[in-house]
């Protein structure tokens, strides 16, 4: 069934592959975006008719609240993601992250659907074992993970919402982010061909961005049987520690080195393996895999030498 969907920050990194997924299943879809890093992602479906975009502010209930009510289904994309970035600018980030989603949630009615990504950061270090499952106590560190927690609690409120706790996000996209994990590494193996590793023993889980837009889908047309759950999305088979990932990313590029240093701390402090048999066991599967990844960004970075793609 096609529904009027509104993406808030659709033209970020997971919305320029989502919106377009969006309008080829027959949706009918809405971007509201401030276009904070004047991309122009979208303008390769701005021919749909069934696509319109708005440039405006999610903090801002004048706009919000005529788009949010010809929507019966709302992905807010729009949020300062990332740890480095919400340090930067803690007023902006509290604004965008925490803010807005309570203006948000304020002005929908209970039959709208809702679907939002979180992160899987909100673990911190997962159980004594390092493991999470969507039951896992959540111990989040840094200023962007325990916004993002708070938020959760508050959507999951919704009667019609869906959560996911996204692990950390890779793979090409035309509003790129170059600071990912996997992208970032990528890149440095690409162009400076090595890379200083700290805390290279920390495990964390991945998931591609095409695969993110997938889960999206899936939720939509399982809405009915998912919603009022939180589920983790990533690659069962990619829980593997920065140390691996520059393995997994030498067997692509045999010229890459890296070194590891005591000096340097990941400010989510994230080690953990996650599961993700929640959201399997409703039929998802991913089809990308971390080696897929890999291969894709050394493709874009041949094309792509340019530090404007991330987000700090």
């Amino acid at each position: 069934m096609p529904h009027h969907i509104l993406v808030t920050g659709g033209a970020g990194y997971i919305g320029s592959i989502l919106v377009p997924e969006l309008l080829a299943a027959g949706h009918t879809v809405t971007v509201l975006d401030n276009f904070l890093y004047k991309q122009n992602s979208l303008a390769h479906v701005c021919a749909n008719p069934h696509f319109s975009v708005v440039r405006g502010d999610i903090r801002s209930e004048e706009t919000m609240r005529p788009l949010l009510a010809k929507a019966d289904l709302i992905i807010p994309l729009a949020a300062l993601v990332g740890a480095p970035l919400c340090a930067r600018d803690p007023i902006g980030a509290t604004s965008t992250n925490r803010d807005a989603v309570f203006l948000l949630l304020k002005l929908v009615s209970k039959q709208q659907m809702l679907l939002m990504p979180t992160t899987n950061s909100a673990y911190g270090k997962g159980d004594e074992n390092n493991y999470c499952t969507e039951a896992s106590p959540l111990n989040p560190i840094s200023h962007y993970a325990i916004e993002k927690v708070e938020v959760e609690k508050a959507f999951m409120q919704h009667p019609g919402a869906i959560s996911f706790r996204l692990a950390t996000v890779f793979g090409m996209s035309p509003r790129m982010r170059t600071d990912l994990l996997v992208n970032d590494f990528v890149y440095r193996a690409v162009h400076d061909r090595f890379v200083v590793l700290f805390e290279g023993h920390f495990k964390r889980n991945y998931i591609h961005v095409r695969d993110v837009s997938a889960a999206f889908l899936h939720a939509i047309a399982q809405h009915s049987s998912m919603r009022g759950q939180v589920y983790n999305v990533g690659l069962s088979d990619a829980n593997v520690s920065k140390r691996e990932l520059c393995e997994r990313i030498q067997k692509h590029l045999p010229s890459f080195v890296f070194l590891e240093a005591p000096l340097g701390a990941d400010p989510d402090q994230r080690d953990y393996i996650v599961s993700n048999a929640k959201i399997e066991a409703t039929g998802f599967r991913p089809r990308f895999s971390l080696d897929l990844g890999i291969e894709e960004l050394v493709k874009g970075y041949t094309m792509l030498k340019n530090t404007l793609y991330g987000n700090v």
